[in-house]
C-alpha cells in the first residue's frame, strides 16, 4: 500500500481507518448476538426417541420442550401446548385459587373492622343492644297499631250485628275487609320481627365468638371466610306498616 502523504491519499486512508474502526466496535456485538440468538430444541416424543431443532418441534406439542444453549446447558422450558379441556381444567383451577385469595382478603379485612368497631366485650354488647332495640321499636309500633285495629273493628263488628242473617251494605262490608287485611298485614310484621330479633342475635353471637379469639391474639383473617348476613347487610328492623 502506498504512503498517505499526498492530500487525496491522506482523505482516503482516513476514510479507511474509520470504517475499520467501526468494523471492530460492531463485530464483538454482532458475534455475541449470533451466539445468544442459536438455541436448541429437544425433547423426547411418544416413541421415545430425542429429537431436536433450531425451533419448536411439532412431535412434542404437547410435551415439555428443553431450550438449551450451545454449550448443552438448560437455557429455558417450552411448555407443552394444551388441549381445549386441559386449558379449561388450568383456568378453572386458576379461578379457584383468586377467588381463595380474594375470600382470604376479605376475611382480613372484615376482622380488621371487627376489632376497629368493637375495642372489648361491653362495646360488642353496646352494639348489639342498640341493634335490637331498633328492632324492639318497630315491635312495640306494630303492637300498637294492632290495638288501634281492634278498636277500630268493635263498632264495625257491632253494626253488622244489626244485618245478622242479610246482606252487609257494601260500605261496611269493605270496612271490616280492610280491617281484616291491616290486622292480617300485622301479625305478619309481628313474626317477621321475631325471625329478626333471632337473626341479630344470630349475627352478634357469631362476631362475639371470632372476637373473643381476635382480643385473644389469633391473627385476622386467619379463621378462615366470614359468612356475611342474611340479605348481605347488617341487622337492621323489619317495617311495621
Amino acid at each position: 500500500m502506498r504512503p498517505c502523504r499526498t492530500p487525496d491519499r491522506r482523505d482516503r486512508c482516513r476514510d479507511l481507518a474509520l470504517a475499520l474502526s467501526l468494523v471492530l466496535a460492531v463485530w464483538p456485538a454482532a458475534a455475541q448476538k449470533q451466539v445468544d440468538g442459536s438455541s436448541i430444541y429437544t425433547c423426547i416424543d411418544d416413541q421415545g426417541r430425542r429429537l431436536t431443532s433450531d425451533r419448536p418441534i411439532a412431535a412434542c406439542t404437547g410435551k415439555e420442550q428443553q431450550i438449551l444453549n450451545r454449550d448443552g446447558s438448560v437455557k429455558a422450558i417450552h411448555p407443552p401446548t394444551l388441549t381445549a379441556e386441559e386449558r379449561a381444567v388450568v383456568e378453572a383451577r386458576e379461578r379457584k385459587a383468586s377467588a381463595e385469595r380474594m375470600a382470604q382478603l376479605e376475611a382480613t379485612r372484615r376482622d380488621k373492622n371487627l376489632l376497629q368497631r368493637y375495642r372489648d366485650e361491653a362495646a360488642h354488647a353496646k352494639g348489639r343492644e342498640a341493634a335490637l332495640d331498633t328492632v324492639r321499636q318497630a315491635i312495640k309500633a306494630t303492637e300498637l297499631r294492632m290495638r288501634e285495629l281492634e278498636a277500630e273493628r268493635v263498632p264495625l263488628m257491632n253494626e253488622a250485628e244489626f244485618y245478622k242473617g242479610k246482606r252487609l251494605p257494601p260500605k261496611l262490608k269493605g270496612q271490616i275487609e280492610a280491617n281484616d287485611t291491616a290486622m292480617d298485614a300485622q301479625r305478619q310484621a309481628t313474626v317477621t320481627q321475631q325471625a329478626e330479633l333471632q337473626r341479630v342475635n344470630r349475627i352478634y353471637d357469631t362476631e362475639l365468638s371470632r372476637l373473643r379469639r381476635l382480643w385473644s391474639g389469633v391473627p385476622p383473617g386467619s379463621m378462615g371466610s366470614i359468612e356475611p348476613p342474611e340479605n348481605g347487610a347488617r341487622p337492621a328492623a323489619a317495617a311495621s306498616r
